[in-house]
């Protein structure tokens, strides 16, 4: 919702502006299909050349998340502390046991109660495998946490690629406008022997390229690529949780430790307070029994 009221921002004070001040639509609009078709054909068909068909779908998909906000919630760092509290407090008392659940997570009783966290494949591959690595007896927890931040950046900066793709587009939008506007330069000395008002009416419409290319650029593509980043930024958070946790248990610290030291690393935001997440492991530990 707040992107929407953000993208009405940003035309009503713009055009708002301009009409406050005087200037008249009609040029605008008479020029503005040719100019979009123009610039905003080149700008997609510049981003098709530099991705690849998986990357474009991906960042086509990605634009919805600048409206939709961040995927995990408050909730899901709740449900997920309480989720790696039931992995790790069985590993301690019956490792075999937990072998059944970390293999096949879709039709463990424990996963099932948290949908959406197993609606993720790979925050659910992320603490099976870690679970699954030191039932292997690794030697040094320094290792598999290494593991883990390798793992962890290299889907990082895979899930960052939209962001990157568009602020490259708004990077260049800016100088297709120019583009554009050249050739409406090109087209209004073509027309050099008409009188001045017709004159006018043909640079003013080759302006309107350079406006909708800047405009573009910092207006929209550019603000929907640093909302984007820091959607990805934050839901990066989740399984860096994971990782804490699941680090802290390698490391032999208590059950409750390693669920603390996850919860600490939570954003503020979205950090579920101690007695919230007391209780609601409390409410695991009874459905568990």
């Amino acid at each position: 919702m707040i992107g929407i009221i953000g993208v009405i921002i940003v035309f009503v004070m713009v055009f708002g502006g301009y009409l406050a001040a005087g200037g008249k639509m009609g040029i605008i609009l008479k020029s503005l299909p040719y100019e979009f078709v123009m610039i905003g054909g080149a700008a997609i068909g510049a981003f098709t050349i530099s991705n690849d068909l998986a990357s474009i779908k991906h960042s086509v998909a990605d634009v919805g998340k600048v409206f939709k906000g961040p995927k995990w919630k408050p909730q899901d760092y709740r449900d997920l502390l309480c989720l790696l509290f039931e992995l790790i407090r069985l590993a301690k008392q019956n490792p075999v046991e937990l072998e059944a659940h970390i293999e096949d997570p879709q039709s463990s009783t424990i996963f099932s109660k948290y949908p959406r966290i197993v609606g993720d494949s790979e925050a659910v591959e992320l603490a099976c495998d870690t679970l699954r690595s030191a039932s292997m007896n690794f030697d040094d927890p320094h290792q598999v946490e290494e593991v883990l931040e390798k793992r962890i950046q290299e889907n990082f900066l895979h899930r960052m690629h939209s962001s990157h793709a568009l602020q490259s587009m708004a990077d260049g939008l800016p100088a297709l406008g120019i583009v554009a506007a050249v050739l409406g330069v090109i087209k209004t000395m073509a027309s050099i022997d008409q009188p001045p008002e017709v004159l006018g009416k043909l640079i003013g419409g080759a302006l309107v390229g350079t406006f909708l290319g800047v405009f573009l650029a910092y207006g929209l593509v550019g603000p929907f690529a640093a909302r984007l980043k820091s959607i990805i930024e934050e839901d990066n958070y989740f399984y860096q949780l994971i990782r804490e946790v699941l680090v802290a248990n390698l490391h032999n610290h208590p059950t409750n430790i390693c669920i603390e030291v996850g919860r600490q690393s939570v954003p503020g935001h979205v950090r579920p307070s101690f007695t919230e997440l007391d209780e609601a492991i409390k409410s695991a530990k009874q459905n568990a029994a």
